[in-house]
C-alpha cells in the first residue's frame, strides 16, 4: 500500500518534522511540498538535516493544486489560515490532517472564548476527529478529517486523563507548562531573538492560554462531566520539549496502588506512553531531555497527602508527540496501518 502525501507549509518546523518522519515511512510517497518562502529551492535549504535524504524542491502551489494528486494532505499552516482552504479541499474528497487550531474545538463558542473570533464554518467542527490516538483511536480508524492537538494540550491531557476518569477533582486542575523555543515556530520575533530568548524562564501566558480550551474539552469527555482547568505557560531555555506539571486536588487521600491501577488500565498496550517512576538515578521523573526526537510521552506522578494533591508530570517533544509524530500516528490509523509505522524510534540522548 502506497499513500500519496502532500505537505502544505512544509518549510516550517512542524512541516519539516512531518517530512523527516515520512521520508523513511515504508508506505508513503511524497508527491508535493509547498512553501511560499522557499518555492523553487531544494528542501535542504529550509531543512539542512534532510540533505542526502530527500532531493525534492519546494513548490509555490496553492493547497488545491498541491493536493490534486494526493490521498492525504497535511496542512502545516498558521492558525486562521487552514480554515480558509479546508472547505474547498473537502469538496475534492481528499483526506485532511490539519496541524492548526482551526478545527480542534467542537463548540463554536469556544473559539470566541479562547481565540477571540467567531468560527466561519461551525458546521465543519464536528467532522474533524481530535487527533490524539490515546483517546480517539477508534474514531481515527478510517477518519477523513483530523485536527492535530496543540502541543501543551497533548502533554496535559495524556498525563491527566486516567485521573479525571477515576477521581472527582476538587476545584480546577492547575497545569504549569514549560515549553521550548521551537514551540513558537520558525518566524523570528523580538522575543525569540537569541539575546532575549537564551537563558530564560519566561512566564508568557500566566492565564488564558488558548490550549486550555482543548484540555477542558478532552478531559470533560473522559470524565463525562465538566472539568475546569487553570493553565500557566512558560518559555524556557530549550530548543525542543515540553514539561507539564499538573496539580489535581481530591476530596480524600489518593493511594499509590490506586493511581498506578488507573494509569495501567487506561494506557494498557499504548505504544507511545511510558511511565517514568524511578527511585534512583538522574531521571526519576519525566524529563523532556529523554524524549527529544521521539513520539513518546513520559508520564510520572507523586502524591502530596498533606493537602490531598496528586502531582502529574508529563514530558514530550513538542514537535513530535506534540505535533508531527502524533499527526503521522493519526495518518497510520486513518489508512489501516500499524500506528507505529515511521515512529518506532528511540529518542536522541544525550542532547
Amino acid at each position: 500500500m502506497s499513500i500519496r502525501v502532500s505537505i502544505v507549509g512544509a518549510s516550517g518546523y512542524v512541516g519539516g518534522e512531518i517530512l523527516r518522519i515520512l521520508s523513511l515511512h515504508s508506505h508513503v510517497e511524497i508527491v508535493s511540498l509547498t512553501s511560499r518562502q522557499y518555492a523553487g529551492e531544494y528542501v535542504h535549504k529550509a531543512h539542512p538535516n534532510m540533505k542526502g535524504i530527500i532531493n525534492a524542491k519546494f513548490t509555490g502551489d496553492d493547497p488545491l493544486k498541491a493536493s490534486s494528486n494526493a490521498d492525504v494532505v497535511f496542512l502545516a499552516l498558521p492558525h486562521k489560515a487552514s480554515v480558509k482552504v479546508v472547505p474547498k479541499l473537502m469538496e475534492t474528497g481528499i483526506r485532511i490532517i490539519d496541524m492548526s487550531a482551526d478545527f480542534r474545538l467542537k463548540s463554536p463558542e469556544s473559539y470566541v472564548r479562547w481565540y477571540g473570533y467567531e468560527h466561519p464554518y461551525p458546521d465543519l467542527l464536528k467532522k474533524f476527529v481530535y487527533g490524539l490516538a490515546e483517546l480517539h483511536r477508534e474514531e481515527l480508524k478510517g477518519a477523513k478529517y483530523v485536527s492535530a492537538p496543540g502541543c501543551m494540550a497533548s502533554a496535559s491531557i495524556i498525563g491527566l486523563a486516567p485521573l479525571v476518569k477515576k477521581y472527582a477533582p476538587v476545584g480546577p486542575i492547575i497545569v504549569d507548562a514549560k515549553i521550548a523555543s521551537s514551540g513558537a515556530g520558525g518566524k523570528p520575533s523580538p522575543s525569540t531573538h537569541f539575546s532575549e530568548r537564551y537563558g530564560v524562564i519566561r512566564p508568557y501566558k500566566p492565564t488564558g492560554h488558548r490550549h486550555t480550551g482543548e484540555i477542558e474539552q478532552e478531559l470533560s469527555i473522559v470524565a463525562n462531566k465538566k472539568i475546569n482547568v487553570a493553565m500557566s505557560a512558560h518559555a524556557v531555555n530549550m530548543v525542543r520539549g515540553i514539561l507539564t506539571t499538573s496539580h489535581l486536588m481530591t476530596d480524600s487521600g489518593a493511594k499509590l496502588p490506586d493511581i498506578w491501577k488507573a494509569y495501567r488500565e487506561f494506557y494498557t498496550s499504548e505504544p507511545f506512553v511510558r511511565f517514568m517512576m524511578d527511585k534512583t538515578g538522574i531521571y526519576r521523573f519525566p524529563d523532556p531531555k529523554v524524549v527529544i526526537g521521539s513520539n513518546f510521552a513520559d508520564v510520572g506522578f507523586d502524591i502530596d497527602p498533606y493537602i490531598n494533591r496528586i502531582v502529574v508530570l508529563t514530558a514530550i517533544d513538542n514537535l513530535m508527540k506534540g505535533a508531527a509524530g502524533s499527526a503521522v500516528q493519526s495518518m497510520n490509523l486513518m489508512f489501516g496501518l500499524n500506528e507505529k509505522e515511521g515512529l518506532n524510534m528511540a529518542a536522541l540522548h544525550p542532547v
